[in-house]
């Protein structure tokens, strides 16, 4: 009896003061949707920043007014999972705002000094590292790029690609319907097709064609997302979101501490995941680091 008393008192008092509860404040999560990535992402966020959350998911609040919710509850922190997330939030000025899973958003946030995060990205000369380290003999690799989606990317490529001795050949394209005619004419000048995550050079309409036609042409492919590995590309290497949602939540502990928002940079992904296609390689001829395959995933 006594004893039940004193855990409703508990309760009760916790319920009154939740900064008791959870003392390193409170936090609103803006989603947009449920996806494994998005989840992944969560789970590595709660694991280091250990405040309390409040979760809104965008597609299932049609019709509800989100700003309006997230202004009542007053948190001292936004994570912004996703694009559209950060699309959603990034015009509340007076909350800190930290982003994940979100593509090269820099352009749109120039201005904003309330809001830091972590690029999607794996660093251009990581990826030719890795690149280098599966297929030691590449000298030349060839990319599209469509200017008004992938410039930031295709500067740091280039750097990247100068800075580890490999040729980089780089062709522009504006819509998918030009994709096939540019990837003809990469026939017989590289070693290795660096596929971006264009959405104009990676459109549904396009990305079968190119990948077989690599494939004809024994000319491997390397991607930023398995799913495409599972396809015809030699080799995927992608973010990983549970370390990136680790990543997030480092921050969030130094903003819940008092650091300003402006005085913590724009990070990118730490840790890849890196997978290879054996099926791939066998049908390709090429032979591919025997030591560099012991430490990825493989598709048999």
């Amino acid at each position: 009896m006594i004893k039940n008393f004193f855990i409703s008192l508990l309760s009760l008092f916790l319920l009154l003061f939740p900064e008791i509860a959870y003392p390193g404040g409170e936090v609103v999560v803006v989603q947009g949707l449920r996806v494994a990535p998005y989840e992944e992402a969560l789970q590595g966020f709660k694991s280091v920043c250990k405040a309390k959350i409040t979760r809104l998911i965008l597609t299932e609040m049609e019709g509800k007014e989100v700003l309006g919710k997230i202004k009542a509850l007053r948190p001292e922190l936004i994570l912004a999972i996703g694009m559209s997330g950060l699309l959603r939030v990034k015009s509340i000025k007076k909350i800190p705002i930290i982003y994940l899973m979100t593509l090269n958003p820099q352009s749109m946030l120039s201005e904003d000094d309330h809001i830091t995060g972590i690029d999607m990205n794996i660093p251009q000369e990581r990826q030719l590292q890795l690149l280098r380290e599966a297929l030691p003999e590449v000298k030349t690799a060839g990319l599209l790029y469509d200017p008004e989606e992938t410039t930031y990317f295709v500067q740091r490529a280039q750097k990247a690609a100068l800075k580890e001795g490999i040729k980089l050949i780089v062709r522009e394209v504006h819509n998918s319907q030009e994709v096939p005619s540019e990837i003809k004419k990469l026939k017989g000048k590289i070693d290795v097709f660096w596929m971006l995550p264009d959405i104009t050079v990676c459109s549904p309409e396009v990305i079968e064609f190119f990948l077989l036609f690599f494939l004809e042409n024994n000319i491997p492919t390397l991607t930023f997302a398995k799913k495409y590995v599972e396809i015809g590309a030699l080799m995927s290497i992608e973010t990983d979101p549970f370390d990136m949602g680790k990543q997030a939540g480092e921050m969030a502990s130094e903003v819940l501490a008092g650091k300003p928002v402006k005085d913590i940079p724009v990070v990118e992904a730490r840790k890849e995941k890196v997978t290879i296609n054996l099926r791939i390689v066998r049908k390709l001829g090429i032979e591919v680091n025997e030591k560099f395959i012991e430490k990825v995933k493989v598709i048999k």
